[in-house]
């Protein structure tokens, strides 16, 4: 059998796990290459431009002790820091980093490319070739074989990702990107189970079209709380996040069409990887709430991009746009696709402008 490129190690995925595992492998001095449908999108944070939490951001100070990169690149391109928890004792202290979305990918991809051994490969993957029942490397869409010692798939949420927005339904990776359907196929036909996994992701907003006096200011801490260990100074300038609430006429609006969440009308079945509630989840699960909080988190210094930070919905886009509130506020709306996503693929939420 012939091939066209030989390593020792490939990765498949360049999501915050397979940067890692690629970086991991080409430090012990193995000839590693980092595949990936757009190397443009390299650590893409396709949903929440955020890092850590309660419970991640311990994950990501392992990560980092371990030798890792994630937070040394989050600690380059924080515009808030804030550390969780602080009220209770230092052993559940969580630090948490609003980062700049597009800078994160820049400055992953400029340590990936600087990593000896590692090599960057744009393609799709398709197969994997077997010898017995061993792996010994990838088919790619173009039909190059890659001979490897060690596979790794860390291909998230691509997977025969699908998009759900009320009652449509369309393959999709995150969105605006395919899925991978053929190695998914390919991995069940290995025998492997597969379930799905549910996430959801809500409409971006425009901040110019936010009148911020409306709402509450939630500033980072004075003195940021780095990931790593190894960061001396945080670079960039610090910026605030907002706090509201839905207002009555909002929670009407989602009230009278939580029947049209696929959610809840059967179409979706999968559970999420934690309990993260979408807006109507809450309103239908919670219904002697008057109201709910959210966040408005800016996406990034250079774009006026607005997350809202516990509004993530799949109801329908006429929903979404409906004249209960103003309908002339953002931009687009982007989010992950999963393999039975929750993600809105519309331009807006009108419902998401609450103040």
């Amino acid at each position: 059998m012939s091939f066209t490129e030989q390593y020792d190690v490939v990765v498949v995925g360049a999501g915050h796990a397979g940067c890692e595992a690629a970086v991991a492998s080409a430090r012990m001095g193995l000839r590693t290459a980092l595949f990936t449908l757009n190397l443009d999108l390299v650590a893409q944070m396709s949903c929440n431009p955020a890092i850590g939490g309660i419970a991640k951001g311990h994950l990501v100070r392992e990560i980092d002790a371990l030798g890792g990169i994630m937070g040394v690149v989050a600690d380059s391109v924080g515009i808030q820091f804030r550390l969780l928890n602080t009220s209770r004792g230092p052993a559940v202290w969580s630090p948490r980093a609003q980062c700049d979305k597009a800078l994160y990918r820049v400055r992953m991809k400029e340590l990936l490319e600087a990593q000896p051994n590692l090599y960057l490969k744009q393609a799709e993957v398709v197969d994997v070739i077997l010898d017995g029942e061993c792996v010994r490397g990838l088919i790619l869409r173009d039909g190059r074989r890659i001979l490897a010692s060690a596979t790794i798939v860390t291909t998230g949420t691509f997977l025969n990702g699908l998009i759900h927005c009320g009652e449509q339904q369309y393959s999709a990776g995150r969105s605006g990107e395919p899925a991978s359907v053929l190695l998914g196929e390919s991995l069940k036909r290995l025998g492997l189970r597969g379930t799905r996994l549910k996430t959801g992701t809500p409409p971006r907003l425009d901040g110019r079209t936010i009148d911020w006096e409306q709402f509450q200011v939630q500033p980072g801490d004075a003195e940021p709380t780095p990931f790593s260990f190894r960061t001396r100074e945080i670079p960039l300038r610090q910026i605030p996040c907002h706090i509201a609430r839905t207002t009555p006429e909002t929670m009407r609006l989602i009230r009278e069409n939580a029947h049209r969440s696929p959610m809840y009308t059967g179409q979706i079945e999968a559970i999420g990887p934690r309990y993260c509630p979408s807006i109507e989840d809450k309103i239908v699960r919670f219904p002697d709430k008057a109201s709910h909080q959210f966040f408005l988190e800016p996406e990034g210094l250079s774009t006026h991009e607005v997350y809202i930070n516990g509004m993530s919905t799949s109801l329908p886009i006429e929903v979404q746009r409906s004249p209960a509130s103003p309908a002339s506020t953002a931009p687009r709306c982007c989010g992950p696709a999963t393999r039975s996503s929750t993600t809105p693929s519309m331009r807006l939420s009108s419902i998401a402008r609450c103040g």
